[in-house]
């Protein structure tokens, strides 16, 4: 659906590129065809690409959604401590692709976003979140994920970095949430202590669940599901996966993937591509 329509009663939702990064790919699929046996010896690399977007969520009601925060401009300085730019370069962005860029495209600030739901404080995921530290948004995590975010002391554990988000004021969630009539928030832990889904109820293309990292790859759902390289809890990412699949399903529904090269070219991307 094109900028040129004017419906006005329908759900919108905008999905929005922010950044390639690239990584070797048994950090997103722990894949035994790829692994080295005492028969092949030679172990297999792949260097692949790994986007990153946020989603736009405009209701009908007149309130406005931003789903994740994706990736920073300096995140070359701002993940240096860590060591991770090493392992997760965002080397294919370009200028037009920059959260604060997209914003811009879209003619809003942060102060015009009502909700913004983070599905986990990774720094590919909440780099961004204070772009909302003064601006009047509710920022909302899962419970766990709160806590479990500022468990540790010092810089970053793995890949959450504490000055993303040590200063905001977050709510949580504790439960699948319905937070506007049709977008519901969906407890899928695993991959981090509260990685959350977003699920949209959309008139004409149907519901859609934006998975995050839930699942990485289209090849992560399966079935049969494949594990990553970075996952917290493996028991509750294999639940997790089962309940995704269980409401798609039921409903039909579209899932996108958190990090998928081939699928987020074949979506509607970018300000004037939406989805009602």
């Amino acid at each position: 659906m094109s900028d040129t329509d004017t419906t006005t009663d329908k759900i919108k939702v905008t999905i929005l590129p922010t950044g390639t990064m690239h990584a070797d790919l048994t950090w997103l699929l722990i894949d035994p065809s790829r692994m080295a046996t005492r028969q092949q010896p030679d172990k297999q690399r792949d260097w692949v690409e790994v986007p990153t977007h946020v989603v736009y969520v405009e209701h009908p009601n007149g309130q406005k959604l931003m789903w994740d925060a994706g990736v920073p401009r300096d995140w070359e300085t701002r993940w240096a401590p860590s060591g991770l730019g090493q392992f997760f370069p965002v080397d294919a962005a370009t200028e037009d692709d920059w959260l604060d860029s997209r914003l811009r495209q879209l003619k809003i600030e942060p102060n015009d976003i009502d909700y913004l739901v983070l599905s986990h404080l990774h720094l590919d995921h909440a780099a961004n979140a204070k772009f909302w530290e003064k601006a009047d948004t509710t920022i909302i995590v899962d419970a766990a994920e709160k806590e479990g975010a500022f468990s540790f002391d010092g810089h970053n554990r793995g890949a959450h970095i504490k000055s993303d988000y040590d200063t905001l004021e977050l709510d949580t969630i504790t439960e699948d949430t319905e937070l506007l009539p049709g977008v519901t928030l969906l407890r899928t832990p695993g991959h981090t202590w509260g990685t959350m889904s977003l699920q949209v109820d959309l008139a004409d293309a149907g519901t859609m669940i934006f998975a995050s990292d839930s699942l990485y790859l289209k090849e992560s759902f399966g079935p049969p599901p494949i594990a990553a390289g970075i996952v917290h809890d493996t028991v509750a990412w294999f639940d997790s996966v089962d309940k995704i699949r269980a409401i798609q399903e039921r409903t039909d529904a579209t899932v996108v993937f958190g990090h998928d090269a081939n699928q987020i070219r074949e979506l509607r991307t970018g300000p004037g591509n939406y989805y009602t």
